[in-house]
């Protein structure tokens, strides 16, 4: 099956079909996974160190490491997003809206509701109820905290169907024209939705040929570590090179320079996930268990990693900042799937496997035994 739309384009036509649907990995392919691994370790441990750092009065090694990766790791996690958007894009809105809008909305709001009564003092800071209802109707229409991403998949999802008839150029380049354009002093909504945007579109557009790059790269893994070694090069570079810009404090973030970096880097976590599967070994293995449950681990890490920074600041039991932000990051993405593999058989399966009451289309059978969590 191809991408719906790409064949009226030989510009974007895909040079290759995605799996079909008969094989096991059809709808997870390994490499995916494993790059999903990789990106959402690379959220955490952004969030891990910055609130790490702030907490301890200074950075760490892995503040060199969440430097590098900001020009491609949001970006790449929406790339693999939009992966297998046209496989249902073109299905009836009802089973659409299940696939792509019920089942992220389910996610959003329940962990809305968690996390925001783990901060509820926080939140109310003394004004009671009504202060906390006027919380949750606000994270309706401005996402809330770590969570804003969910709630952009469902907006992609829905945006890009109703957009597919459009032609493939016209909707990648208005994507990567709204991706460009300045947004300060705009909501948080529409910051990440301009900003994210042109990523799920490409992964949607492209996902033939991206599967396609993955498969070169297996056949070719010398000549894919010389070019990663280049690509890690130039991101480095530009991700370190300060501007003096306060909109733009590093070469990375320039418009333009920012679209075409955040693309490479995509890329370059494509390759690092298809080398991975071909080397196979433990880390693949723990990469591809965090990739399969990736949603798994955004859901649920804030509460651990908190509570893991303030027992380190409190107590002072870590003192060096990057071995901190280190062990804040192991438990805020551990700690997620062991809660998610206890969880798995008792009526707590609810916090991350939709209840058949919330779904509008009747539930395939999940696709392993291990987890049907977040697809």
């Amino acid at each position: 099956m191809l991408v719906p739309g790409l064949r009226r384009s030989a510009a974007l036509a895909p040079a290759t079909q995605i799996p079909g649907p008969g094989a096991e990995e059809a709808l997870r392919l390994a490499w995916v996974d494993v790059a999903k691994g990789l990106c959402i370790v690379l959220v955490v441990m952004m969030h891990s160190t910055l609130g790490t750092g702030n907490e301890m009065g200074g950075e760490g090694f892995l503040h060199n490491v969440v430097a590098f990766a900001k020009p491609f790791r949001i970006p790449d996690f929406f790339l693999l997003s939009g992966l297998f958007v046209g496989r249902v894009i073109d299905r009836d809105w009802r089973l659409f809206a299940d696939r792509r809008v019920v089942h992220f909305a389910y996610f959003y709001l329940l962990w809305v509701l968690i996390q925001s009564a783990v901060k509820y003092g926080q939140i109310v800071d003394g004004a009671g109820p009504g202060a906390f209802l006027a919380h949750l109707a606000h994270a309706l229409v401005e996402p809330y905290s770590t969570l804003w991403f969910i709630y952009l998949l469902a907006v992609f999802s829905v945006l890009t169907k109703l957009l597919r008839g459009l032609h493939p150029a016209l909707l990648l380049g208005g994507a990567a024209l709204l991706q460009s354009l300045p947004l300060d002093g705009y909501s948080d909504l529409v910051t990440e939705f301009c900003g994210r945007y042109v990523w799920f579109v490409a992964g949607y557009l492209f996902a033939a040929r991206i599967f396609r790059f993955a498969d070169l790269v297996r056949r070719h893994p010398r000549a894919a570590l010389v070019g990663l070694a280049a690509w890690a090069m130039v991101n480095g570079l530009f991700a370190f090179t300060a501007t003096g810009h306060a909109t733009f404090p590093t070469l990375a973030s320039l418009p333009l320079v920012s679209l075409a970096l955040g693309g490479a880097g995509a890329l370059a976590i494509v390759a690092v996930g298809a080398l991975l599967t071909l080397a196979g070994g433990p880390l693949t293995a723990a990469l591809r268990a965090c990739g399969e449950r990736s949603i798994v681990i955004y859901l649920a890490f804030f509460l651990p990693m908190a509570a893991t920074r303030m027992l380190i600041v409190k107590t002072g039991a870590v003192t060096d900042i990057g071995l901190a932000s280190l062990i804040v990051t192991l438990v805020a993405v551990l700690v997620p799937l062991a809660i998610e593999r206890v969880v798995r058989h008792t009526p707590f399966v609810f916090l991350f496997r939709r209840p058949a009451a919330f779904h509008i289309v009747a539930e395939t059978p999940p696709r392993s035994a291990t987890t049907a969590a977040v697809r």
